[in-house]
C-alpha cells in the first residue's frame, strides 16, 4: 500500500478522542499519507481548513460541541466554507440506517463503520482519488 501515490495528499483528522486520533494517524501513515492536521471537533476542523489546505477529511460522527454531521453540512453549504468540495470520509460506530442516511444527506463522500483497517481506508481513498465524484 505505501508508495501508492498518496504521499502528496494532506489529510485532516477530526476526532474528539485523542487515542483514536493517534490510531487514525497511524492508519494514515500506513497507507502513505504523510502530512495531516488534527482537530478535536467540527468547529476546530473548520478553523483548520481555513488555515491550511487539506485534500481530504477523515471525520468522526459523534463529537461535541460540533459533530461530524454539522461539520459536513457547514463545509458543503455555508457561503464562507473554506472548501465545499473537499472529500469527507465519515468513520463511525453509529451505523444504523438513519445515521448512514443522515451522513449521505449532509454530503459525506464515503461512510466507514468502525473498526476500520488500513486496507479499507486505502481502498476508499483510492476510490476518491481515482474516481472523484460530485459531493453536492
Amino acid at each position: 500500500m505505501p508508495g501508492a501515490g498518496f504521499e502528496p495528499l494532506k489529510a485532516l483528522i477530526v476526532e474528539d478522542n485523542a487515542n483514536l486520533r493517534s490510531l487514525r494517524l497511524a492508519l494514515r501513515n500506513s497507507i502513505g499519507v504523510k502530512e495531516s492536521a488534527e482537530a478535536a471537533h467540527g468547529q476546530a476542523a473548520i478553523d483548520s481548513l481555513r488555515e491550511r489546505k487539506s485534500d481530504l477529511v477523515l471525520s468522526d460522527m459523534a463529537m461535541k460541541p460540533m459533530d461530524g454531521l454539522d461539520f459536513t453540512r457547514h463545509i458543503r453549504n455555508h457561503e464562507h466554507s473554506p472548501n465545499p468540495f473537499v472529500p469527507i470520509i465519515m468513520i463511525t460506530g453509529h451505523t444504523e440506517k438513519h445515521r448512514v442516511e443522515q451522513a449521505r444527506d449532509a454530503g459525506v463522500t464515503e461512510f466507514l463503520a468502525k473498526p476500520i483497517t488500513a486496507h479499507i481506508l486505502f481502498s476508499r481513498i483510492a476510490e476518491i482519488v481515482e474516481r472523484p465524484r460530485p459531493c453536492c
